[in-house]
């Protein structure tokens, strides 16, 4: 079977556990259709680049999915239907991704360390 990797943001305004059980809803959907869900990731809310729908923040959810086109398909048009999801994209990928994504390893790093920043200064470039 293809493998997918589908992220989709859930309006602002929804509890944790709301966003958690929409999750589960749309991996249900998955699992029913003989597909196979390789990771789940709740990246937390964050700010848009641009207001969607009066919105600047959002929930934003990564889903690894080793499914049939027809499962994927019936996925994408509940989440088309669903009211509290603002946007999502599905793109295929050529192999399952191995860790954490690239948003955790983000989130993991910036709360070990902060990289140290030289001020800048006019007059030692000169």
């Amino acid at each position: 079977m293809p493998y997918y990797e589908t992220v989709f943001i859930a309006r602002q305004d929804l509890t944790d556990a709301q966003v958690k059980t929409m999750t589960e809803s749309f991996v249900k959907i998955i699992t029913d259709n003989d597909g196979k869900v390789h990771k789940t990731e709740f990246w937390g809310l964050k700010p848009f680049a641009y207001r969607i729908n009066k919105a600047r923040k959002g929930h934003y959810v990564l889903l690894e999915l080793d499914t049939p086109a027809a499962a994927l398909h019936e996925m994408e048009r509940q989440m088309r239907l669903h009211e509290d999801v603002v946007r999502h994209l599905t793109i295929r990928e050529e192999a399952l991704s191995e860790g954490p994504s690239v948003m955790m390893e983000k989130y993991d790093r910036d709360e070990d360390s902060k990289p140290v920043r030289k001020p800048y200064n006019k007059k030692e470039s000169a």
